[in-house]
């Protein structure tokens, strides 16, 4: 009898030190699970910042240009010479090019080029003898293209060929 309460005193014990063991376990999964529950939360409110604040430093770059077009236009009407109105506005787009140069923006203007729908949208069609089927011959709008992703197709005539009268 005495071997089977010291069999059943072992047994106890191993029970005891199992469930600590559990125990410890499990309060380690939890805290796992709320340390991964806050990454995820973390993550979240990083992505939601970004995206946010993702064109703060365009809108940085775009501010000066901003300012000198107010200014041209608060001169213009002063300005008996429109050779220097020509030439601020020329600088002016001078440097936004510098700016959607610097951000990976970069322009469509296909004039003379093959018709391409993944940059172009075609707008009409013009019956042309000197210009090959199928070439941009006029541009209505130029597109834009961010870091390769079209932002916006440039709009576009394009030529087809000039059709003889049959009598």
């Amino acid at each position: 009898m005495e071997k089977l309460r010291s069999a059943l005193a072992e047994c106890e014990k191993a029970l005891e030190i199992t469930r600590q063991e559990s125990d410890e376990r499990w309060d380690s999964l939890l805290r796992a699970h709320a340390e991964l529950d806050n990454e995820r939360k973390r993550a979240l409110r990083e992505i939601d910042k970004t995206q946010k604040f993702a064109i703060d430093r365009l809108l940085i770059a775009l501010l000066p240009i901003k300012d000198t077009l107010e200014l041209g236009l608060g001169t213009a009407g002063n300005t008996p010479d429109p050779q220097s109105l020509y030439q601020g506005m020329q600088l002016t787009l001078e440097k936004l090019n510098t700016v959607f140069s610097d951000f990976g923006i970069e322009t469509i203007d296909p004039q003379g080029e093959q018709f391409n729908p993944q940059y172009h949208e075609a707008v009409g069609i013009e019956p042309m003898a000197d210009v090959p089927p199928n070439t941009v011959c006029q541009v209505q709008q130029k597109g834009y293209v961010l870091n390769g992703r079209v932002v916006r197709a440039a709009r576009v005539t394009v030529s087809t060929a000039q059709q003889t009268e049959q009598h």
